[in-house]
């Protein structure tokens, strides 16, 4: 028996096939008929269907009455009954297609926030990496400052080479004659 459980049946072959529904036709047809059915002009149309049916039931020659008053228009109320009872399921069918559609929608809408996040996420990492590769650069006030630091400190070396060469000014000559003297000698 455990045997029998673990195989598919066999698929029997039909002499006459059954017919097959495309879902998406007839959940089309169904939201239509369920739009229709919820607008303020089916209920007009259906309050002037119910009045035009008493109306011609009450004041119609009798012999042309096919509902009576006396019975409670049972006529009409099983056409109520009927309208009500395909209502009914259309309306599920078209509810669960929007279920459907909602549950794609909210499923896409997720997937956007992820990629969104992700995409935050991915900038503020660089503008962080911004952040500190631009702390490492030297602003202009910075470089400016150095420059000036460097040439007040060339300025002061410069006075400072002008007044030793001011106070010994064989000192210069003595270099050149005594790397020339040096050259001589080696």
């Amino acid at each position: 028996m455990a045997d029998r459980l673990d195989t598919p049946l066999e698929t029997r072959r039909r002499f006459i096939r059954r017919p097959q529904l495309d879902e998406d036709a007839s959940g089309k047809v169904s939201e239509s008929i369920a739009r229709f059915l919820g607008t303020p002009r089916f209920i007009i149309y259906l309050t002037v269907f119910c009045l035009v049916w008493i109306i011609w039931n009450v004041w119609a020659p009798p012999e042309m009455r096919f509902d009576s008053a006396a019975r409670g228009f049972t006529a009409l109320t099983l056409m109520l009954s009927l309208q009500a009872s395909y209502a009914a399921p259309l309306i599920l069918l078209a509810q669960n297609r929007q279920t459907d559609r909602d549950r794609v929608q909210a499923e896409q809408d997720r997937q956007r926030s992820e990629r969104n996040l992700a995409d935050t996420e991915f900038l503020a990492r660089e503008m962080a990496a911004l952040r500190i590769a631009l702390s490492e650069v030297a602003t202009r006030d910075f470089v400016r400052s150095e420059l000036r630091n460097m040439l007040e400190d060339l300025t002061a070396e410069r006075d400072g080479d002008r007044d030793h060469d001011s106070e010994r000014p064989d000192k210069k000559g003595d270099r050149t004659r005594g790397g020339g003297d040096r050259q001589g000698r080696a």
